[in-house]
């Protein structure tokens, strides 16, 4: 018997031993937040407010913000300190119906009247932590801070806000830097960011208490985070991720990522692995812009061509349209793209089309980025006739002259179309925001700018209850284990309100934390067998994606090469060197980027190119986009240099 307890012990201390030595690092604070976007830091902040002495935060790639690093910025709130000093009467019960019908009403009510309620007071906070200091877009035109937002389904009310970042070369959006800066003062010294730093997996106690998270941190080592109080989660959704947008999507293998790539939705799946429920409907709300022009494979900005707005139309792959491209309704041009072959649609006008486009002063992203000269230009296809144009696009010119010329005829008879339409100049004044000229689609040139559905942002994800308690499979709260922002779904239904995208995880994080503070998590819980909405096969390289940008083993000739491709705000230019038939320099000339997204990337990829004397190289976690483009364009210099 004796020998027996011997042996049991000896067993037991080598599985402590092996334990122990799966970590190499452990952590220990108050509260342990994954993701440093809106919901990770407006949850930090508060978690000091109230009390926490020691945060700690994961966030997987170099720089905070999350989304917020790829949006306008816009918020939105009622009964706010901004609409009263604008002198606007709004109600919180006509945000909160707003809100329900935007979604279709198939949001979670409870959630977002929590939403309405709590956004006052977090916009109150911003404003008073300098938002008021700050410029709104605008100010100049009407002298107020408040505007109807267009970009989403229209308010009743005037309640979205655009202020711009005081520093835009580091932020898009406002309040990420009220945030970031609020962060660096004195008061809030107890919270620690860890840079990439990768979670992955939560891990629960013999109380099932989840508390624990671990971690690969940027030295590869696994690190063991541990929280007294609670873990919140605040990953963000899944539009980075095209193979499970195209598992809840009919065509989300095709949508383009306006966003982050860090935005995989692991932590989705890290929370349904210890048991959070996640509703299969509400994955497959992933709303999108019908405007997305693509920047890189897969990879998209919004830049609509507008041409709409003075008589162009709008075609799918089969040359036919398939929406009112008037239409007041967002979300019915949104999803009529979203059905048609690849998710892509051809604007099509002509050079009156562009003048009349520039006449009415709606010509933004015309003069932006598809004018000669301009960084998406090579992206306008051009010819001197239909047949031709639609050779070139790759649809039957058949169907696009029938297409045109049944438009045609309706312009010139003045009938409403089969998709409503209109074709007057009673429905211009009607309808001035989304129609401001009417022209045939006829003259000596014709034009096509491809678009895709593009997508900053998805709406599935865990359930909590309006305190941000993640609830499992059977609607009990898992002790210690918190979400916010986009990685909670069912919120705001099939379809996102203006300003929610800023505001909600931001809200979202506050509701977390001072619930997470002033909760001791429950003892003596059971994990619950999780349901596997998200497969881990969602996750999966595809096989072909260890193919070579570029066969180093063909001869290259000495000497300096440039290139230049599409870059984020304007053209990037990189030049290589080639030395003895090895890249020996690489350098970026120009560039537009954002730069605090793209920073880390521009210094790092050109030097990982020359260090591996191959364009096959990692590229910066969170400045996916930046990397790309640096290698695309050095793949185009070493081309030269085969040649």
């Amino acid at each position: 018997m004796k020998k027996l307890l011997t042996i049991m012990l000896a067993v037991l201390l080598a599985a402590l031993a092996v334990a122990a030595s799966a970590e190499d690092n452990v952590k220990n604070a108050d509260i342990i937040i994954v993701g440093a976007g809106g919901g990770g830091l407006s949850a930090a902040i508060e978690a000091v407010n109230d009390g926490a002495q020691s945060v700690i935060v994961l966030e997987k790639t170099g720089k905070t913000g999350g989304s917020l690093n790829f949006t306008s910025g816009s918020m939105s709130g009622a009964e706010t300190v901004i609409q009263k000093i604008d002198g606007i009467e709004d109600t919180k019960e006509s945000f909160v119906q707003d809100i329900l019908n935007n979604g279709a009403h198939l949001g979670n009510e409870a959630m977002i009247r929590a939403f309405v309620d709590e956004d006052v007071d977090a916009i109150q906070w911003l404003w008073d932590n300098g938002l008021s200091e700050y410029n709104f877009s605008s100010m100049k035109t009407t002298g107020k801070h408040t505007v109807f937002a267009p970009e989403h389904q229209l308010y009743s009310v005037a309640r979205t806000y655009k202020p711009s970042a005081n520093d835009p070369t580091r932020y898009k959006a406002a309040a990420h830097e009220i945030m970031d800066t609020v962060l660096a003062t004195d008061a809030y010294k107890g919270v620690t960011i860890d840079f990439n730093t990768t979670a992955n997996q939560l891990v629960a106690n013999e109380q099932g208490q989840v508390l624990t998270v671990l971690a690969t941190d940027e030295n590869g080592q696994t690190v063991r985070y541990e929280a007294k109080k609670a873990v919140i989660m605040a990953t963000g959704g899944y539009s980075g991720n095209a193979k499970m947008m195209s598992a809840f999507a009919k065509n989300g293998a095709n949508y383009l990522v306006g966003g982050s790539t860090a935005a995989d939705g692991y932590g989705i799946y890290m929370m349904q692995q210890v048991g959070a429920n996640i509703d299969p409907t509400a994955m497959s709300y992933i709303p999108t812009f019908p405007m997305g022009h693509e920047t890189a494979p897969g990879m998209g900005v919004i830049a609509s061509s507008y041409m709409w707005k003075a008589g162009g139309i709008s075609v799918n792959q089969e040359g036919f349209r398939f929406a009112n491209e008037n239409d007041a309704d967002v979300v019915a041009r949104e999803t009529a793209l979203e059905e048609q072959t690849n998710a892509i649609q051809y604007d099509i006008f002509t050079d009156k089309i562009i003048e009349d486009t520039e006449a009415l002063n709606a010509s933004v992203f015309w003069n932006f980025y598809y004018a000669p000269g301009k960084p998406y230009n090579s992206a306008v296809v051009s010819a001197d006739s239909l047949a031709v144009l639609a050779e070139k696009l790759g649809i039957p010119a058949a169907n696009l002259e029938a297409t045109v010329k049944s438009y045609n005829e309706h312009v010139e008879s003045g009938e409403p179309d089969e998709f409503g339409r209109e074709y007057t100049e009673d429905a211009i004044k009607n309808n001035s925001a989304y129609c401001a000229a009417i022209n045939k689609i006829e003259g000596e040139h014709y034009y096509a700018i491809p678009l895709k559905a593009l997508v900053v942002m998805t709406l599935g994800g865990v359930s909590t209850n309006t305190d941000g308690q993640v609830l499992d499979v059977d609607g009990a709260v898992i002790p210690g284990l918190y979400a916010a922002g986009e990685c909670v779904g069912g919120i705001w239904g099939r379809f996102v309100s203006g300003g929610t995208g800023v505001m909600g995880p931001i809200v979202f994080g506050r509701l977390a934390a001072r619930a997470a503070m002033a909760t001791e998590p429950a003892t003596g819980y059971t994990l619950k067998t999780p349901a596997a909405v998200i497969t881990e096969d969602m996750f999966a390289k595809d096989a072909d994606s260890a193919e070579s940008l570029f066969d180093m083993s063909q001869p290259l000739a000495d000497g300096e090469y440039e290139a230049t491709v599409d870059g984020q705000e304007g053209p990037m230019t990189v030049k290589v060197t080639v030395a003895d038939g090895k890249i020996a320099a690489v350098v970026v000339a120009e560039n537009h980027e954002t730069q605090a997204v793209a920073a880390a990337a521009l210094e790092k990829v050109p030097q990982a190119i020359v260090d591996a004397n191959s364009v096959d190289v990692d590229g910066v976690s969170g400045a996916t986009l930046t990397s790309g483009r640096i290698k695309d364009a050095a793949v185009k210099c070493l081309t030269q240099a085969a040649q």
